[in-house]
């Protein structure tokens, strides 16, 4: 990625803030440098995406609060792109909400601390219904589709809401679990599939995350000048019914 990006910015010249690049060029710099890639070439993109930092040489291009992204550009295309910094964390400071836990007990045994964990997690709990308001249900998880200008997106969850008066909700939820961050990238392309395919519906994107202490992270993200800005977190603790605190209960209200 350092070498497609440094090739690209010769092309394009420094004051460019973004640039498109072809799936195949991923496997061209990767044969030049005689690096083995995996199978799935959007590994790569996905590590750089969630995982790790850009390389020291493209985050030291960056401008004082500007970073680069890598976003969707079509089919089989990619673009770097120069935003406003924009990082989505849980807060140390926020209250945590006791919840009495209703998942399984044979998913907690055999679920794995990953995303799919957390799906089921936030599903059988209803946590979207909790944090939103509303009366949520799941149509599908894993959802491949595309976005005009973007290309092919992934959504971990779809779901769809009503609420009292009736108005129906498109419900895009991203689940990250281990070191993985939300990603402000995806939380975009989310809310654009929804503008697209349900056009006039309500989208509220929501992300979900793994705190320490089996906590969740619940954030509702929107996308504000052209930035995904959260909307509203709160996080959840799921503890079994005599574990309650009895006057945090009534706290709450």
């Amino acid at each position: 990625m350092e070498k497609i990006f440094r090739d690209c910015r010769k092309e394009h010249g420094k004051r460019a803030t973004r640039f498109e690049f072809p799936r195949t060029a991923i496997e061209d710099a990767a044969a030049e440098l005689g690096i083995v890639l995996p199978k799935n070439l959007g590994d790569v993109i996905y590590a750089i995406r969630y995982r790790i930092p850009m390389p020291d040489s493209v985050i030291e291009t960056q401008p004082p609060g500007m970073e680069w992204i890598i976003e969707g550009a079509g089919r089989a295309l990619y673009a770097f792109k120069l935003v406003r910094y924009n990082r989505v964390l849980p807060r140390e400071d926020l209250v945590t909400i006791g919840v009495p836990d209703a998942t399984p007990e044979l998913i907690r045994l055999y679920a794995q601390d990953d995303e799919q964990a957390l799906l089921a997690i936030v599903r059988y709990n209803r946590l979207i219904d909790t944090f939103l308001g509303l009366t949520t249900y799941s149509l599908q998880n894993h959802l491949r589709t595309t976005v005009r200008g973007v290309g092919q997106i992934e959504i971990d969850e779809l779901y769809f809401g009503i609420d009292r008066h009736g108005s129906h909700y498109a419900i895009p939820v991203q689940a990250k679990a281990g070191n993985d961050q939300i990603s402000v990238v995806q939380a975009r392309q989310d809310i654009g599939w929804v503008e697209q395919r349900y056009p006039g519906m309500r989208c509220r994107a929501v992300s979900a995350q793994f705190m320490s202490d089996e906590r969740v992270a619940m954030f509702e993200l929107t996308v504000q000048d052209d930035t995904v800005r959260v909307v509203d977190e709160r996080h959840y603790k799921l503890l079994p019914a005599r574990a309650l605190d009895r006057a945090a209960v009534i706290t709450y209200r």
